[in-house]
């Protein structure tokens, strides 16, 4: 019994030393109330601001993960403005037509496992040609043309 403790013990160790030395994304959003479509307001709103929240978080975090192991992607998102424009008429609904082009500003640091700061800028994305192209990627996923512009700041800036 003692045997199988110890090899338990020992198998933890190693998964949590895997797991931690992973590249991991921390998302901060700063004046969110400020941001062009993804305000709270009725219960409705509030949901929809946590999932594009959550939505967005999920992504950062995939893109940690191509970073080097130990590395930290911090992202502070300091405003988002959706593909598309809500409009209201009996209900609410998201019009995508290519004046409505998908912009979001945050500034990033890439944090080695000892925290030092390996890189860090302030972005301004916008793509006003967001309609035109392939998509395929996220031809039926949620903030497709929003994660589209990310990856393609992500590659460009932080693997190359």
């Amino acid at each position: 019994m003692k045997k199988l403790s110890v090899t338990l013990l020992a198998v933890s160790s190693m998964l949590l030393t895997f797991v931690s030395s992973a590249a991991t994304s921390e998302v901060k959003w700063t004046n969110s109330d400020k941001y062009r479509d993804v305000h709270a307001g009725d219960g409705h709103r509030a949901k929809f601001k946590a999932r594009v929240f959550a939505n967005f978080e999920e992504h950062f975090s995939g893109l940690a993960e191509k970073l080097p192991e130990g590395q930290t992607l911090l992202i502070d998102v300091k405003y988002v403005d959706l593909a598309g424009d809500v409009h209201q008429n009996m209900q609410r609904i998201r019009v995508i037509k290519e004046i409505f082009f998908p912009r979001i500003e945050f500034s990033y640091q890439v944090l080695d496992g000892n925290k030092n700061v390996l890189t860090s800028g302030d972005v301004n994305l916008k793509d006003m040609n967001f309609m035109m192209g392939s998509n395929l990627r996220y031809n039926r996923d949620s903030l497709g043309y929003e994660k589209k512009m990310l990856d393609e700041w992500f590659e460009k800036t932080l693997l190359q």
